[in-house]
């Protein structure tokens, strides 16, 4: 019998070793932090949850499997990584897994479309998952959302859109998809990997198995993702807001057929909405399972995600959006540059990365609050630019962004770092909420 060593009983872990104790395999899971619920669940998967190994208790799990399966939070410098690779184990992902499975399945496998990036994946899959729903298709939306691509492969779908990120393509043996894009790439997850070399290598491997039918799509504005386009060969697309196959004209979404929307029917229209229309709408039409009259209907009712600047509440003419989702400065530059007068909020546990290039836009920012262990770093990249202050908690923060803004300023929270030193069991979602919930009490009391 076959014996696989999962690394990680979180959503993805969970689902895999759901699948591979159901296809006959002996699983050992471990877990670096451990709870009563993945206990539990060890348990019920045939075995006791491995709790904190050490180095060498990795090394003797490793040499009893046949591969290793690392979760997405494992990073490549885990030993267990090490262990593998020093043993010559195969490192196997859910989503690599999940994908063979599928070619498996009686009656043939469904079509699958693939999307990654630093920034811009979940939006971009959830918008390509509605148009998909608008042309009439079931869909699973999959890969890093709430539902692993295991998880869904028995459920009555026509077509998976899987959101990729780097953790997930790292160790990708087979994957592949019938269209992917592309969308950014900038300094992210340098905690995870070993440089900004292999994050790039990662993401890179999403083209790594096309057949000469898939179709791969690419930022037309970002060299990086073009460069790791024009090595993929095979058919490629390109999207932009300027010079691309899928680019704006004239106010209106236009691919190589023509025009597809115009931008005045979308729920939102910041510069990013429209390179994440032109993305998600080159690949469903590439994929040929919509047409551009699925894309049109699909915009004017799309629902952005929570926590990616989102709309919270105008309190005396001062607009709050929540962007807690966005863990990086490139993300944070994002939203900044989508408005004219900002107080920023911004910091938390950064990731390794260089929070100077926030003052990049300074135009754009008329204040700063700092957050959390970052807060003093975030500061300091506007100290002389701007009004700044550094705040104890988000309550704290919300009071001093309150007094710096005037009618007609819009606050911002956009943190450019993680969550886990305010919100250590809650990550980006619990801060949004928190501020949320902060502005909304704001409100009530500016209405009383």
């Amino acid at each position: 019998m076959s014996v696989a060593l999962v690394f990680g009983l979180a959503l993805s872990g969970d689902a895999l070793s759901d699948q591979l104790v159901r296809r006959g395999w002996t699983v050992m899971v471990a877990d670096d932090q451990p709870t009563d619920a993945k206990r539990a669940r060890a348990l019920e998967l045939g075995g006791a949850l491995i709790e904190r190994p050490d180095a060498a208790r990795i090394a003797a799990l490793v040499a009893e499997c046949d591969i290793v399966c690392p979760a997405p939070g494992v990073p490549e410098t885990h030993a267990v990584v090490t262990a593998a690779i020093a043993a010559g184990t195969p490192l196997r992902t859910e989503i690599d897994l999940a994908y063979e499975w599928e070619q498996q399945r009686d009656g043939g496998p469904r079509p699958m479309l693939a999307v990654t990036g630093t920034d811009g994946k979940t939006t971009t899959t959830l918008l390509a998952a509605h148009i998909l729903r608008t042309a009439g298709h079931r869909v699973a939306a999959v890969g890093n959302t709430e539902v692993p691509l295991a998880a869904a492969l028995d459920e009555p779908v026509d077509v998976f859109v899987v959101e990729c990120s780097s953790f997930r393509l790292n160790w990708i043996d087979s994957f592949r998809s019938e269209a992917s894009v592309w969308l950014n790439l900038a300094p992210d997850h340098q905690n995870w990997h070993a440089s900004m070399a292999a994050y790039e290598a990662a993401k890179a491997r999403m083209w790594a198995h096309r057949r000469p039918t898939d179709v791969a799509i690419g930022f037309a504005d970002d060299p990086v993702v073009m460069r790791n386009l024009r090595a993929a060969g095979g058919i490629t697309r390109t999207f932009a807001a300027g010079q691309a196959d899928y680019h704006l004209a004239n106010d209106c979404l236009v691919g190589p057929k023509g025009p597809i929307a115009p931008v005045a029917c979308m729920t939102r229209r910041l510069p990013h909405d429209i390179t994440n229309a032109l993305a998600a709408s080159a690949l469903v039409l590439e994929s040929h399972l919509a047409t551009a009259a699925d894309v049109r209907a699909a915009l004017e009712t799309f629902r952005h995600p929570p926590h990616r600047i989102e709309p919270v509440a105008t309190v005396h003419g001062v607009q709050w959006f929540n962007d807690s989702k966005a863990t990086t400065p490139h993300a944070a530059l994002t939203a900044i540059r989508g408005f004219q007068r900002v107080v920023l909020m911004a910091g938390g546990r950064n990731k390794g990365l260089d929070l100077r290039s926030l003052a990049d836009e300074r135009s754009h920012v008329k204040a700063v609050v700092g957050l959390g262990e970052a807060g003093a770093e975030v500061v300091a990249a506007f100290q002389g630019h701007c009004p700044t202050t550094v705040a104890g908690s988000m309550a704290a923060a919300v009071d001093a962004a309150s007094s710096f803004a005037e009618a007609g300023d819009v606050v911002l929270l956009s943190p450019a770092c993680a969550s886990f030193d305010w919100y250590p069991d809650g990550g980006y979602p619990a801060r949004g909420d928190d501020f949320k919930r902060l502005v909304n009490a704001l409100l009530e009391k500016e209405s009383a």
